[in-house]
């Protein structure tokens, strides 16, 4: 993921955290690097009705509304994907899953508070590492939407 950053020229920060396996949470992660649990994103792969795989972004504390995230992506109805899906799928791990450089590009949504901040973390797509960077950046690098995924 840091490659194709680099080759984009974007400047982000690569930030290491301690993993605990038992808590893979977003909010775990929020806690080890000292960061507002607004500001640290987690990934969601999804699978629609109509468009199959599509990626959400949302801050970690959050659950993501699935009516929503069916209405933006433009399907009747959606679900998360089954854990073991993930890996084959995306070519990462949960506590591990990065919205930038998975096997195959997906329809990518990104909770709207994004915009709110200077920089946001995700996922660098290994456990115990998060990436900094500008949310415009996120934005564009994973040709994201800017919508609503759950209610505020």
């Amino acid at each position: 993921m840091a490659r194709l950053l680099d080759k984009a020229k974007v400047k982000y920060e690569l930030i290491p955290y301690e993993v605990d396996e038992n808590d893979l949470s977003a909010i775990h992660v929020a806690e080890s690097l000292g960061e507002n649990i607004e500001q640290v994103f987690k990934t969601l792969v999804l699978h629609g009705d109509k468009t199959g795989y599509f990626v959400c972004v949302i801050p970690g504390e959050h659950e993501v509304n699935l009516k929503l995230a069916a209405k933006v992506s433009g399907n009747k109805k959606c679900d998360l994907i089954p854990m073991k899906d993930l890996l084959p799928l995306t070519g990462y791990i949960r506590g591990g899953c990065s919205p930038i450089g998975m096997k195959k590009h997906f329809p990518t949504y990104i909770h709207e508070t994004c915009e709110q901040f200077p920089y946001i973390y995700v996922s660098a797509g290994i456990r115990g590492l998060q990436i900094k960077l500008a949310p415009t950046d996120l934005i564009k690098e994973s040709k994201a939407v800017i919508c609503s995924l759950f209610e505020e």
